[in-house]
């Protein structure tokens, strides 16, 4: 029970940090007003933010589960993962980390919504909120493609009991291995997370313009803070797992 708690609310966690990043926050902001700006109802204004966030929230299940359960249909990379994850997550930690403090840097990409998009959005009304977040979800950020893949390590490890694996050669010991229905519990939860600050974004804007930047600014605040936080935890660990278990420096 410790441990499914624990990975669940680390599967939240990396869908907030998703959802809250610059160039994530930035598209979800633009879009629900891209959504938005016919409609005079709020209460329309949140629905389509929910329709959006649902968008979301079904490609990233999609994709987590799909990678997931392919990678862990195959015999040697599940082997793999059960034999030697305490090798290989030292660098994991240590890149992911340096890239979230800003120590490795990646140019940004993104996908722009063309004409003909545009016409079918208009076309749909609200509706048109649901595939503008399936397509938005398939434009990866870097910091956001770093907590997707993040999740995956996470989901995959949690099926083979790999990081309870490694905990336990620190010393930390759960009671439970694994996490029943992984693949399919941690994406759901962690499109939940990303939920949480677009409908933030999509109330405030629904009821005044003025608070999207208000949102924002806090939001873009918090993001700093738990991605320094998180990076830096994530370079101390693959310090910690690197001189460890690849270096056997004691």
């Amino acid at each position: 029970m410790i441990t499914c708690l624990l990975y669940v609310a680390a599967a939240l966690y990396l869908g907030v940090l998703t959802s809250i990043s610059p160039c994530p926050l930035a598209t979800n902001i633009a879009a629900i007003s891209y959504i938005g700006r016919k409609v005079e109802n709020p209460r329309l204004v949140i629905n389509a933010g929910l329709l959006y966030t649902l968008g979301r929230c079904l490609l990233y299940l999609v994709l987590a589960t799909l990678l997931t359960t392919t990678a862990l249909s195959i015999p040697s990379l599940s082997l793999f993962l059960q034999k030697y994850t305490h090798l290989v997550l030292g660098p994991i930690f240590l890149l992911l980390g340096m890239f979230l403090v800003g120590l490795v840097t990646v140019t940004a990409g993104g996908t722009m919504i063309g004409d003909r998009m545009q016409k079918r959005v208009d076309a749909m009304g609200i509706w048109g909120a649901l595939p503008l977040g399936i397509l938005f979800a398939v434009s990866f950020c870097p910091t956001s493609a770093a907590w997707f893949f993040g999740l995956l390590a996470l989901t995959m490890g949690s099926e083979t009991g790999a990081l309870t694996g490694v905990l336990d050669k620190v010393g930390i010991a759960l009671p439970a291995a694994s996490v029943p229905g992984a693949v399919l519990l941690l994406p759901l939860v962690y499109g939940v997370g990303t939920a949480l600050p677009v409908i933030a974004v999509a109330l405030a804007l629904a009821y005044s313009a003025q608070s999207v930047g208000k949102t924002y600014n806090v939001l873009w605040k918090v993001e700093w803070w738990a991605r320094m936080t998180t990076g830096w935890v994530f370079v101390l660990l693959g310090v910690y797992f690197s001189l460890k278990y690849v270096f056997e420096a004691w």
